[in-house]
C-alpha cells in the first residue's frame, strides 16, 4: 500500500517548479476541451475565432510558464503576457487566458527586483494593446478597458499583499527567535552566577580563615578539607549545568529543590557562617519551579551573608503553605568583610526576576543594626 504521509512529505520537499507544473498542465489540457472553447478572458469583445496553429502557441505561452511562477516570476509574467496578447489579438479567447491574473499575483508575491519597472512596463504595454484591439474592430468602450486594467492591478495588489504578509511573519519569527536566545543566555548566566558565586565565595572565606589558624594545625586541616569539598561540589554543579545545556541531555536530570536546603545550610556552616535553619510544613507535590526558586533565594542570601556579614548569626526560615512558599533570610550584623570578594548585584536582580516570573514578591533590605533581610513569597501549586 502507498504511504500517503510519505508521499505528502516528498511532495512538500519537492522543488517549486515540480509542484507548480501540474497546475500549468491542467490549465493547458482544460483549454483544449471543446466545451471550454471561447470561455476565456475577453478584452475588446472581438468575435471568437476557431483554433489554428497559433492557438496552441497561445495556450502553451499562457499555461506552461506557470510552472516557474515562483522560481522565476518575471519570466513567467513575460511569457504569459505575450501569450495573452496573442490570444486577444487573434480572438481565440482560450481558457488559458485566465492565467494572466494568476501570473500577476505570483509576480506581485515573489518578484524580488525591479518591481516598479515591471508595473510601469505592463501599464504602458496595455495602451497599444487596447489601440490594436480597437483597430481590429473591437466594440469595447473606454471604461471597459479601464475596468479590466483595474482588475489586473488588483491581481498585482493581492500578490503584493501576500508578499508583505509573508515578510511580516518572517520578521515576527526572527524577533521571537532573538528573544528566545536572549532569554536563554540570561537564564544560563543566572545559573552560572548562582552556582559559581556561592561555591567560590565559600572557598575564599574558608581559605582566608585558614591564614589565621597557624597555631591550630587540626583546624587548618579541617578548613582545607572544607575548601576541597566545596571545590568538588562546584565542579559537580558545573558539570550538571553543562549536561543540561546539551541538546541530547537526559530529561531526568534534576535541578536543586527546596528539599536540599539542609545540605546548602550545612555547606554554609562549614564555611564558618553560623546559620540557624527552621522549616515549617512540607513542599507541595506540585510545587515544581517554586521549589527551585526557593533554593536559589536561600542560596543567594547565604552567599551574601558570607560576603558581607561573615561570622554574623544568620537565620533561614522557610514556610511551606498550600499555595505559596515563604522565605526569610536575615543576619544580625555586618560581620567582617575582609575576606569577601566584591559583588555586582546580579544575584538579587536575578532572584527578583525569578520570583516575579512566578507571580510572587521579593525584597532585600538592610536592617537597623547593620544586617540585612531577604524576604520572598513564591506561589506554588496546591497539594494533590
Amino acid at each position: 500500500m502507498i504511504d500517503l504521509r510519505r508521499v505528502t512529505d516528498l511532495w512538500r520537499r519537492s522543488d517549486a517548479v515540480v509542484r507548480d507544473l501540474p497546475f500549468g498542465l491542467l490549465i493547458a489540457v482544460a483549454s483544449l476541451l471543446p466545451a471550454l472553447h471561447g470561455k476565456g478572458t475577453q478584452v475588446g469583445d472581438l468575435p471568437v475565432r476557431p483554433f489554428d496553429a497559433l492557438a496552441f502557441v497561445a495556450i502553451a505561452l499562457e499555461s506552461l510558464p506557470l510552472a516557474v511562477r515562483r522560481r522565476w516570476p518575471a519570466v513567467c509574467l513575460a511569457l504569459v503576457s505575450l501569450g495573452f496578447v496573442l490570444d486577444q489579438l487573434r480572438a481565440y479567447h482560450v481558457f488559458a487566458s485566465s492565467a494572466m491574473p494568476i501570473a500577476l499575483i505570483s509576480a506581485g508575491a515573489h518578484l524580488e527586483r525591479h518591481r516598479r519597472v515591471t508595473v510601469v512596463l505592463l501599464s504602458v504595454a496595455y495602451v497599444p494593446l487596447a489601440l490594436a484591439l480597437g483597430r481590429l474592430g473591437a466594440s469595447e468602450r473606454v471604461e471597459g478597458y479601464v475596468v479590466f486594467y483595474l482588475a489586473l492591478a488588483l491581481a498585482w495588489g493581492i500578490g503584493a499583499w501576500l508578499r508583505s504578509t509573508r515578510a511580516t511573519e518572517a520578521e515576527r519569527r526572527r524577533h521571537i527567535a532573538e528573544a528566545t536566545r536572549a532569554a536563554e543566555r540570561t537564564r544560563i548566566a543566572r545559573e552560572l552566577h548562582d552556582v559559581v558565586t556561592h561555591h567560590v565565595t565559600a572557598m575564599v572565606v574558608q581559605a582566608e580563615a585558614a591564614r589565621y589558624l597557624t597555631a591550630a594545625p587540626d583546624r587548618i586541616d579541617a578548613t582545607l578539607s572544607a575548601v576541597s569539598d566545596t571545590g568538588r561540589r562546584a565542579i559537580t554543579d558545573l558539570r550538571h549545568m553543562l549536561d543540561l545545556l546539551k541538546a541530547d541531555h537526559d530529561t531526568d536530570v534534576s535541578m536543586p529543590s527546596a528539599g536540599e536546603l539542609h545540605t546548602l545550610v550545612e555547606q554554609t556552616r562549614q564555611a564558618g557562617q553560623p546559620v540557624e535553619f527552621a522549616e515549617e510544613g512540607s513542599p507541595a507535590e506540585s510545587a515544581g519551579s517554586a521549589e527551585f526558586v526557593t533554593y536559589r533565594v536561600v542560596q543567594e542570601a547565604l552567599t551574601n551573608a558570607l560576603k558581607y556579614a561573615h561570622g554574623s548569626p544568620t537565620s533561614v526560615r522557610v514556610r511551606y503553605g498550600e499555595k505559596e512558599i515563604s522565605v526569610v533570610v536575615s543576619t544580625d550584623g555586618p560581620g567582617s568583610r575582609a575576606a569577601s570578594p566584591g559583588g555586582s548585584g546580579r544575584g538579587l536582580a536575578g532572584l527578583r526576576e525569578r520570583v516575579d516570573a512566578l507571580g510572587g514578591e521579593f525584597s532585600a533590605d538592610r536592617q537597623a543594626g547593620g544586617g540585612f533581610v531577604v524576604r520572598a513569597r513564591i506561589p506554588a501549586g496546591s497539594r494533590s
